[in-house]
């Protein structure tokens, strides 16, 4: 496969940096009221077309995809800028691909201007389903609860799949539905989550993404997701890292001519290197509807697994600064961290490759 970008990749990423590079200020991040939400930097990069370019041109976008979305994702990972990027443009993605004229009116085209965040209440990988729905006469009656949902302590809307009797359905929820609570959570490196629970919720067919394969079409991309912010997250981690390898002296000699430290950088640039290689291999085939269940769980087990060790390197070298919150390479450990576990660790895809590879 060719992995190298597109024209439409080069541009939509080099737009996006630009802006991230000149607006993103992460020492802002943990003022009173800040929550996880730049809705200044969010609606700017709207403003310049970043989100909207991503969704296609059916839903009021620029008519690309999911190699767009990871291009941008990636970015994002380098700046970890706090914008729900991730949760609305794949929720956004799934409602234009499998909902109807109305839903993607209602819930796609805002979202192109700026003005709609979405969220998706996924499980992680292996775990059962925290939502059921039962049939109604008009629509479904859903019940359950799902932890740490990105963004949804700020989602107007949230994607949720619930098991019904024979199947996985797929729903568009309003948060401000009745019997529909959002208790925000702060993770390790932001306020942003939410704990989403569904109480006897009345969602009519018409909310609902008609296609039985919608649920999985959405899980695969947002993991697919995860893995192109963790890329950007650990690329720019080690990067720092080995600038400031460069500048800090012990015994009078730059660390960075120490044996051990080079050896840790070394495997360090291998481990983000497979996160690409990996991210890519799955993004290309889901992009191109080939099957991707494998390519998909081994993505997101590098940016686990790499994720992980990467994270740990940067702060081994930098010393006690690394683990200080008031450094910049703080925010790139925790947001590292979170991406690492979001939606299952290593050892869950681990499981899921060897459920796909040896199938009972």
């Amino acid at each position: 496969m060719d992995f190298s970008h597109t024209e439409a990749q080069q541009a939509l990423s080099g737009l996006a940096r630009r802006i991230l590079r000149e607006r993103c200020d992460p020492r802002s991040w943990d003022e009173p009221g800040s929550g996880g939400f730049d809705r200044a930097l969010w609606t700017e990069l709207a403003r310049a077309g970043v989100v909207d370019a991503a969704l296609p041109s059916t839903a009021g976008g620029g008519g690309f995809g999911l190699l767009e979305q990871c291009a941008v994702l990636v970015e994002i990972g380098r700046t970890v800028a706090p914008v729900p990027y991730l949760a609305t443009v794949t929720a956004a993605a799934a409602v234009a691909e499998f909902g109807d004229a109305r839903q993607v009116e209602r819930e796609v085209v805002p979202v192109a201007r700026g003005e709609r965040v979405l969220t998706s209440a996924l499980a992680d990988a292996g775990a059962p389903c925290g939502f059921t729905a039962q049939r109604t006469e008009d629509g479904w009656l859903v019940s359950g609860t799902q932890s740490t949902v990105p963004y949804a302590a700020f989602a107007d809307a949230v994607l949720v799949p619930a098991v019904a009797a024979d199947s996985t359905v797929l729903l568009i929820v309003g948060t401000g539905a009745d019997g529909v609570t959002v208790e925000p959570q702060r993770t390790v490196d932001r306020g942003d989550a939410g704990l989403v629970r569904l109480t006897d919720v009345a969602v009519p067919d018409t909310a609902v993404l008609g296609s039985p394969d919608a649920a999985a079409w959405l899980r695969a991309r947002v993991t697919v997701a995860w893995c192109a912010l963790q890329l950007g997250v650990l690329d720019e981690a080690l990067t720092r890292t080995a600038e400031y390898a460069k500048e800090r002296k012990q015994f009078d000699h730059a660390i960075a001519g120490f044996q051990a430290v080079r050896q840790r950088l070394a495997d360090g640039h291998l481990d983000v290197e497979a996160v690409r290689l990996t991210l890519w291999q799955a993004a290309s085939r889901l992009a191109d509807g080939l099957p991707a269940e494998r390519d998909v769980a081994t993505a997101k087990f590098w940016a686990a697994e790499a994720g992980h060790r990467v994270a740990h390197t940067a702060v081994h070298i930098h010393g006690g600064v690394g683990i200080d919150t008031d450094h910049p390479l703080h925010r790139y450990f925790v947001a590292a961290k979170r991406a690492e576990f979001a939606l299952g660790g290593a050892t869950a895809q681990l499981r899921t490759l060897g459920g796909l590879l040896a199938p009972t």
